[in-house]
């Protein structure tokens, strides 16, 4: 898998483009020239400099430094929210697809219940329930998404439940949660990969979506999406306060997209 990825140039830059995102993520205290918290209202809307590269917001707060500290705000908020997704939609679906029965029509019943609205509506409907922001957004995308990305997990359980391997399993006495765990998980997981290394991506978005709405973080909190809502006052005066969060954007999201769809072409083959 390793050698095919570095054989292909979408990968490789995808790949390229999510580490420089993590890097900057984990090492925001290094990158960042400035407190991104730190106001300086006298020096509010000041040009690049050295001492701020990108100039200075309305009031006077570093903006690349919040650009660098964005990347940390939006993806601890997306990678909590990708991994809890990926373990609940995962377990569930393998488990209902491989019981099958009446367990499996109840997922069916269940999932066309919540695919009939669409997730970015269940999402906000359930933002404000609980005291925490992040707390809010992770578990209303996690129970708006989860269904969608079950359904897709369930069709490769499906088509794997009955291969000869399977079969062995359970003539050689292997219990049924060893063989969905030790051998039907690990034999989907290229496919796995695929499915939530693009999904990590619509994340970002629907979270920076949030602040659109009004939903997002705490006020003046060093994120992207919330960056980029409050720049919308100012496109006229400062169209650029727009154009640097939106691009952070876009690139986090590309960068996850091209690695994905690498992924997903890599894994085709297997799928014939």
């Amino acid at each position: 898998m390793i050698r095919k990825i570095m054989h292909r140039p979408q990968a490789v830059l995808g790949l390229a483009m999510m580490l420089l995102v993590f890097l900057v993520m984990l090492l925001a205290p290094v990158f960042a020239p400035n407190d991104p918290m730190q106001l300086n209202v006298a020096h509010s809307f000041a040009p690049p400099d050295a001492q701020y590269p990108l100039g200075t917001d309305e009031l006077g707060r570093c903006i690349l430094s919040r650009l660098i500290y964005g990347a940390r705000a939006s993806l601890s908020i997306a990678l909590p929210t990708l991994l809890l997704l990926a373990v609940i939609s995962t377990v569930v679906a393998t488990l209902c697809a491989y019981i099958g029965g009446a367990l499996d029509r109840i997922f069916e019943v269940v999932s066309n219940i919540f695919m009939a609205f669409p997730p970015f509506l269940v999402a906000i409907t359930l933002v404000g329930l609980f005291e925490s922001k992040a707390v809010s957004i992770v578990l209303s995308i996690v129970i708006a998404m989860w269904v969608w990305n079950a359904r897709v997990v369930r069709t490769h359980v499906l088509r794997e439940r009955n291969q000869s391997y399977v079969i062995t399993c359970r003539m050689s006495g292997c219990s049924e949660l060893r063989i969905v765990f030790r051998h039907i998980i690990p034999n989907i997981l290229p496919h796995l990969l695929v499915l939530y290394s693009t999904g990590l991506s619509s994340i970002i978005i629907m979270i920076s979506s949030y602040a659109f709405l009004g939903l997002g973080l705490e006020t003046g909190t060093a994120e992207w999406g919330a960056m980029f809502i409050n720049a919308n006052k100012l496109m006229f005066s400062h169209p650029q306060f727009l154009v640097y969060p939106g691009l952070c954007i876009l690139f986090a999201a590309a960068g996850f997209n091209l690695f994905g769809e690498a992924l997903r072409d890599i894994c085709a083959p297997r799928e014939g």
